[in-house]
């Protein structure tokens, strides 16, 4: 139970620094970068700084009260603990947009757009890894997802085309083109920091010689593999085992050539994988 509990506080400071650290470099991106040149985003933020952009109303208080219907919606969608959470967040983000006392860092656009968005993609991501949102883009895809046939991705594409055709017709040309570059760059880092500079890999391989590509898998690439039991359904009926192993992005390509060496007609799968946890690829630390 102490151990348990240790864990748990560890876990708790953790998600604490994340949401720091993310709230910390989203104000950064906005006040050093984005602000100052009138540049927008996508998503709530985006909102909040084309209505700040057209109507001079402060960005703060903006994203406070856009981002509260997501949070109900987080509430009741997600849960409590990650409403709170978010709510907190956005909360000290409005704040710090107040009172920090970051300055703007450069006039050049291309660097604005790109550091702006990397900054301000950095702290969405950050406290996602901590375990709740700065910008309610999320939340809102998430919700429409299970009520129509559209996945989250293409429900937050669709969300910023429509942000940004408003900054093309309300503002101009150039400043929505600069913001699909901040776009670009903010949602990069997001997937960069959530997904983990380690990106893995499912690996599906059915062969006739699947137990040299296990002993290979086991004893030279040191991954684990799950063995399912198969048969085959195209000509000749016959049982066969499945490999199904997990190996890294940059272990991929070694795998790659293994399989072609043993047997070049193997049929192999492989599948996007965010994170894992245990197993031969990525060990817990013993507490």
């Amino acid at each position: 139970m102490r151990g348990q509990s240790k864990s748990g506080k560890l876990n708790f400071t953790k998600n604490l620094f994340l949401i720091a650290c993310g709230i910390t470099s989203a104000c950064f991106g906005l006040k050093s970068f984005l602000l100052p040149s009138g540049f927008i985003d996508g998503g709530v933020t985006g909102i909040s700084l084309l209505i700040s952009r057209l109507t001079g109303l402060k960005l703060s208080y903006l994203i406070v009260l856009i981002n509260i219907p997501f949070v109900i919606l987080g509430y009741r969608q997600i849960g409590k603990v990650f409403a709170i959470k978010t709510a907190i967040a956005i909360a000290l983000l409005a704040i710090l947009l107040i009172v920090a006392p970051f300055q703007s860092i450069t006039h050049d656009k291309l660097l604005i757009a790109f550091f702006g968005g990397l900054f301000l993609g950095g702290g969405i991501g950050l406290a996602m890894r901590g375990g709740c949102v700065i910008d309610g883009t999320e939340v809102l895809a998430l919700f429409l997802s299970k009520k129509s046939t559209l996945t989250v991705g293409n429900i937050i594409l669709i969300l910023n085309i429509v942000i940004f055709a408003f900054a093309a017709v309300f503002l101009d040309i150039e400043t929505a083109l600069y913001a699909i570059l901040t776009y670009l760059s903010a949602s990069n880092t997001v997937d960069y920091i959530v997904n983990g500079i380690e990106q893995y890999t499912g690996v599906t391989v059915i062969s006739v010689k699947n137990e040299h590509i296990k002993k290979f898998i086991i004893h030279q690439m040191k991954r684990g593999v799950t063995i399912y039991k198969g048969e085959g359904g195209y000509g000749e009926k016959k049982d066969i085992d499945i490999l199904y192993t997990v190996v890294t992005k940059l272990e991929m390509s070694k795998l790659q050539t293994a399989i072609r060496q043993i047997d070049p007609d193997a049929f192999v799968i492989q599948q996007q994988i965010a994170d894992i946890r245990g197993g031969v690829v990525k060990r817990q630390p013993l507490h």
